[in-house]
């Protein structure tokens, strides 16, 4: 067969059970979040120059700790799947994902392009000046030789990742990239909002938010006490928002075909296709920044320029949000703070809708896979003759709207907390709320199979 090399990637044993004890699961799950933990505390040998430490937004959107093992953190993992996506969408290369030949077939390239990204990226922070070793030695063949020293921690760091994911994928809760996610996001806003450590820049006011609002309320300075109120309610209101929107659904009644009297309901979320869009969406961002940082050190800003971790010309220009708030209560508000707001929430949600679309056609989630589930379950939908073709029909009724009002949803959210200056990045907090009610309602699901002997009767 011409793809055999795809199918020989090593990779995380499946377990021998076919569903693993709710212990079990969290008991790898804890091991896996420990030990990605642990690896951002791990520096690299013989680093000097960390250009790339400033980028606190980059790094918790790509799961990374800057300067450590885990720099890559999941950027190869996600660039890989958008890659896929969008030749799999445009056609160029053809899957299919109806068959579980098809659906290995995909996996196992993701995976192999995951490598690739992992080698491709570990060379482009190093060698562009991203990461790079000390300038002391700058000019002698002791620095080229850390060169690849660092790159080969890179790598290493890289692989770890992508089977630390296969472990959470296999093993645990949920998927590995959002738990980096969820596990990187969640340290910052509890660091954020209640270290009470001096501020570099400000060693006379606490980092903590809530601290230092105690201090700037105590001290008589209301502007900069507003200024915290104002990002600690945006934090609050879209971390509400976006549960409520969590838990919207819509249910589907169903009955079993042979069994009269007895039935259930098929939930579809209100958010169709969970974080994956603006997970998806936000790491093409970071991609871009990240890019135009490397290259403006490089000497060629072709995508634009930073004025210290602010973009000011060029393309990340646009695909940054300003703080609107800020500069309304610091009356410095300008119609180009407008547009530029209006640009990002734009290429948000229109980003989030195209791969939303992707994602439900390439992941199994599109109504033809649905049916087959409900059929294969002995489910049918009530007055209605039992026929998958007439199911897949009714689904689609209620699929293709909810994956394009879900995806604007989270968009718009994301872009909202954005320009409203939360304490995190609006897309790193929307992924946070969201990984954490999915990862929730798992281990619910998990719990309740584990008590219940007639639910775990009906699951297998």
């Amino acid at each position: 067969m011409a793809f055999n090399w795809v199918y020989n990637f090593p990779e995380v044993s499946f377990p021998s059970q076919r569903r693993l004890p709710f212990n079990e699961k969290l008991k790898w799950t804890l091991i896996v979040l420990v030990l990605f933990f642990i690896l951002g505390l791990v520096p690299l040998f013989g680093l000097g120059a960390n250009a790339l430490e400033q980028f606190d937004y980059l790094s918790a959107i790509l799961a990374s700790e800057f300067g450590s093992l885990v720099s890559l953190g999941i950027g190869p993992i996600v660039t890989a799947s958008i890659v896929l996506q969008l030749l799999n969408g445009s056609g160029m290369v053809k899957f299919d994902l109806t068959s579980e030949e098809g659906k290995k077939r995909f996996h196992g390239i993701q995976k192999w392009l995951s490598v690739g990204f992992v080698i491709f990226e570990s060379f482009v922070y190093v060698f562009m000046g991203g990461l790079a070793p000390a300038e002391t030695l700058a000019g002698t063949p002791a620095f080229v030789s850390t060169q690849f020293l660092l790159v080969f921690q890179l790598f290493l760091g890289g692989m770890m990742i992508l089977f630390l994911d296969d472990v959470i994928n296999k093993w645990g809760f949920g998927s590995g990239v959002s738990l980096f996610i969820a596990a990187g996001v969640s340290k910052q806003i509890i660091v954020r909002a209640f270290n009470p450590l001096p501020s570099p820049t400000n060693p006379d006011v606490a980092s903590g938010a809530i601290p230092a609002l105690v201090q700037h309320l105590a001290g008589g300075e209301p502007t900069a006490a507003i200024l915290i109120m104002a990002s600690l309610i945006a934090t609050a209101a879209v971390f509400a928002i976006a549960v409520f929107g969590q838990a919207m659904k819509v249910e589907i009644p169903l009955s079993f075909g042979r069994v009269r009297g007895y039935g259930i309901r098929w939930p579809l979320q209100f958010i169709y296709t969970s974080n994956i869009p603006v997970i998806l969406i936000s790491a093409l961002i970071a991609n871009v920044q990240l890019w135009a940082r490397l290259m403006e050190n490089w000497g060629h800003p072709i995508l634009g320029t930073f004025v210290g971790s602010t973009p000011a010309t060029g393309i990340v220009s646009w695909l940054h949000s300003p703080n609107v708030v800020e500069k309304l209560i610091t009356s410095s508000f300008t119609l180009g703070n407008l547009g530029q707001a209006s640009f990002y929430m734009l290429f948000l949600v229109v980003g989030s809708v195209v791969f939303s679309i992707f994602w439900v056609q390439t992941s199994g989630m599109d109504a033809r896979a649905q049916a087959k589930n409900i059929m294969a379950s002995g489910l049918q939908i009530p007055g209605f003759r039992r026929d998958e073709r007439v199911l897949e029909h009714i689904l689609n009724r209620y699929i293709w709207p909810l994956t394009v009002m879900g995806a604007i949803f989270v968009g718009v959210l994301a872009g909202v907390a954005d320009i409203s200056g939360a304490l995190v990045h609006g897309t790193s907090l929307l992924l946070t709320v969201m990984i954490i009610y999915r990862l929730y309602e798992d281990i619910a699901t998990q719990h309740l199979y584990d008590m219940n002997p007639m639910f775990r009767k009906f699951m297998e």
